[in-house]
């Protein structure tokens, strides 16, 4: 194993005290031994403080105290701009990191010449317990992962990437700062994906390295908003705000994009817009529909176009469905 190379892990922490050390004892543990975490606390008011001051004389960690709180995109963003090697991975501080993950992502890196690698997740309870051995396959990314994975579709419309799950490359940072800070659904990870996957290459690694800790209080966890909805327009209505927050910071970062998606950015907002007080039936625009749901299943396409362009159908299938559950 070649540790030639010091990789830089950024760790952002806020009211952490009850997982954070084993997190931080799990990266430190690691086979692969040549790296430099980097955490920053965003004004925590438990004992998060308390556990990161045992660490200050430890020579591979570079603790920040933020003096406000920043939220967690800023707090990351403030991570980003502290990475001084050409390799950087992203760390919660809830889940624990299995012994090999850095060697085995270091590796399909390096096989794949890729730009970025990320990898499944095991999902556990608060305790360790094991509730799914495969986070993609639960949250039915699999197959989108291996259709679109090398094309510039991966991470346009969905997230497929995991951000505690990466390596990648520091060479992609100008592209990728500063992070879109007014969008509601666009978070960091899906952020760098998508800057990546527009400019260089990316790998995935089909195997878990990380316990993913549930327990309730997580920043993103395993559950799907929609689920919530108890009426077809909640449904609607948030698939629509979805894709409408999504493509106004696609707007908003226009010089981003490729010229093909800089047209195809302004046709989804625009879909998106007049859709939303189509109420009965709408065709209009089935051409961007398509273009841009052509890589799901059969099943989430169909699904789609009735909740968008036949929401009078989808009425009627979703008050069967909630008969035939009762």
């Amino acid at each position: 194993m070649d540790d030639a190379q010091k990789i830089d892990i950024l760790l952002a922490t806020y009211n952490g005290e009850k997982y954070l050390e084993e997190q931080i004892e799990s990266i430190l543990n690691q086979t692969y031994k040549n790296i430099h975490l980097i955490i920053s606390d965003d004004c925590s008011t438990d004992r998060t403080r308390d556990i990161l001051k045992k660490y200050e004389e430890n020579n591979n960690i570079t603790i920040y105290y933020q003096e406000k709180n920043l939220g967690f995109v800023n707090n990351f963003e403030f991570l980003l701009k502290k990475v001084e090697n050409e390799l950087y991975m992203l760390s919660d501080q809830d889940d624990v990191w299995k012994p090999n993950k850095i060697e085995e992502t270091l590796k399909k890196l390096k096989e794949e010449n890729a730009d970025l690698v990320f990898t499944d997740l095991e999902i556990v309870d608060e305790n360790l317990v094991c509730i799914n051995s495969s986070f993609n396959t639960t949250m039915g990314k699999k197959q989108k992962i291996k259709k679109t994975i090398g094309t510039k579709d991966f991470e346009y419309l969905y997230n497929n990437i995991t951000g505690c799950t990466i390596l990648s490359k520091k060479k992609y940072l100008p592209k990728i700062l500063p992070l879109p800070k007014k969008s509601k659904y666009i978070i960091h990870d899906s952020w760098i994906g998508l800057i990546v996957s527009l400019n260089g290459k990316i790998a995935y690694l089909d195997k878990p390295t990380i316990q993913y800790r549930q327990h309730g209080n997580n920043q993103v966890g395993t559950e799907k908003t929609s689920y919530k909805c108890k009426k077809f327009q909640e449904i609607r209505e948030l698939f629509i705000n979805v894709k409408k927050d999504l493509f106004d910071t696609y707007l908003e970062n226009q010089e981003k994009f490729p010229e093909d998606l800089q047209k195809l950015n302004e046709q989804g907002k625009a879909y998106f817009d007049k859709i939303e007080k189509k109420q009965f039936v709408n065709f209009r625009g089935w051409k961007t529909f398509h273009r841009l749901y052509k890589n799901e299943t059969g099943s989430y396409y169909i699904l789609n176009f009735i909740i968008f362009n036949l929401p009078i159908l989808g009425r009627c299938l979703f008050a069967i469905r909630r008969i035939v559950k009762k």
